[in-house]
């Protein structure tokens, strides 16, 4: 069956019409199957379902939000349902009595899109998938873009869909869309724009309250650092820590993986360079399905892709490395040094996706080489101060971080404050 999906897949990169072909009589088929499983199935006002990169994690702002009315006596008549692609391993989140977990895409799945009152995800539902009338729909998103999404992609060099194809999923998802969360005023206007809310009279569905996610980054305790590195391994370790999370590339893909990601550091001269002061932490983005052996950098690097939610990631460490991943807004709220190695600059400008702001804004420096790398990471370590450069880019980007999201975007989306 693998084997047939291969080389389906293959045919699909290379071949539009049976792309198009084949993905609309997969559309049906999914359809009519969701409409099915759905039949006799009453919207209920009390049920919540979760989902984080599609059924992926547990994390980000449908965690934060979890968390917020589970602990919160107000919202104990709720019942909390989760998706996961592996349930077992969440398991333990029904330790809380209002809490179920489930198996994502499946029979029980459907049944729950059908009946709960709220879908809470950050990525996006099936094409097939519609929430009724009275059912209300929260794309919670996940990251403020640095990149361009959707209608503002000019060039696309993505192997797996045509500009046409990226915009068609994007105007589907909007038609879902009760309500889009924002961080920003700035992330606010490009998403109308990259999902052409207008076009659809969506464009008042978006809440700018923060993204619930950061309020840990606000909130946190040193319990909490102790904690992560102690489950890390990490806690006896006496050096610097830096992240390094670098992200997809839209025509890396492997037929039968999915997509794929080539370390472009030199880790040998890395450790040579740096390992009597410092670890790595390597975060794989959520996108990528290649695995790394990193066995010859024992106690050097260590690959932290597994590790559901990277705010855990954040606070241990001291530094950040990245390239075109929203996460350096993120972590601009701890004010700690952010370095952009972005080898591939000029092509991933001009052939795959462009950028929303001007790099010149970004809260650190933009370096091209292994060497220049290493020697900007010697650099901050010892010279960083949160410059006005620095402040300015949080006081644009990150002004609704203040520890208080969630209990907002509760307010406005269950409580329909307003």
């Amino acid at each position: 069956m693998r084997k047939i999906k291969i080389w389906l897949t293959n045919i699909a990169k290379n071949n539009l019409i049976f792309r198009k072909i084949s993905r609309k009589l997969l559309y049906i088929f999914r359809f009519i199957r969701f409409k099915i499983r759905g039949l006799g199935q009453k919207v209920d006002d009390k049920i919540i379902l979760f989902s984080s990169f599609n059924g992926k994690s547990y994390t980000d702002s449908p965690k934060a939000i979890y968390k917020y009315m589970k602990d919160n006596e107000k919202y104990s008549e709720y019942k909390f349902v989760w998706a996961f692609k592996e349930p077992e391993k969440y398991k333990y989140l029904e330790e809380n009595k209002n809490t179920k977990v489930i198996k994502q895409g499946t029979r029980e799945y459907e049944k729950y899109l059908s009946k709960a009152k709220y879908w809470i995800f950050n990525y996006r539902a099936a094409d097939h998938q519609y929430p009724k009338k009275n059912q209300i729909f929260l794309q919670c998103w996940h990251g403020t873009p640095l990149k361009r999404l959707g209608y503002d992609i000019e060039n696309s060099d993505n192997i797996l869909n045509t500009k046409k194809e990226i915009r068609y999923k994007y105007k589907t998802d909007a038609k879902k869309f009760r309500f889009l969360l924002s961080p920003s005023k700035f992330a606010t206007e490009k998403f109308i724009s990259a999902w052409n809310l207008k076009e659809v009279k969506k464009e008042n569905c978006v809440v700018e309250e923060g993204y619930p996610r950061n309020d840990f980054l606000i909130n946190y305790t040193s319990d909490d650092v102790k904690l992560i590195k102690e489950k890390l391994g990490i806690s006896n370790v006496n050096k610097k820590i830096i992240l390094y999370a670098p992200t997809w590339r839209d025509n890396q893909h492997t037929s039968g993986i999915g997509y794929t990601y080539k370390t472009e550091i030199d880790f040998d001269n890395l450790q040579k360079e740096l390992g009597q002061d410092y670890i790595i932490l390597f975060r794989a983005h959520y996108l990528v399905a290649n695995t790394f052996d990193f066995k010859r950098y024992e106690g050097f690097i260590y690959d932290v892709s597994n590790i559901d939610d990277v705010n855990e990631l954040y606070i241990i460490s001291d530094i950040l490395i990245t390239d075109y991943s929203s996460v350096f807004f993120d972590y601009a709220n701890l004010k700690r040094p952010i370095i952009y190695y972005m080898y591939d600059l000029d092509k991933y400008k001009d052939d795959m996706r462009g950028f929303y702001i001007d790099l010149n804004e970004l809260p650190g420096n933009i370096v091209k080489t292994k060497e220049a790398l290493i020697k900007e990471v010697k650099d901050v370590s010892n010279n960083f101060a949160c410059n006005e450069k620095y402040k300015k880019f949080n006081e644009k980007y990150n002004y609704l971080d203040d520890g208080n999201a969630s209990r907002r975007v509760v307010g406005k989306v269950i409580l329909n404050e307003r």
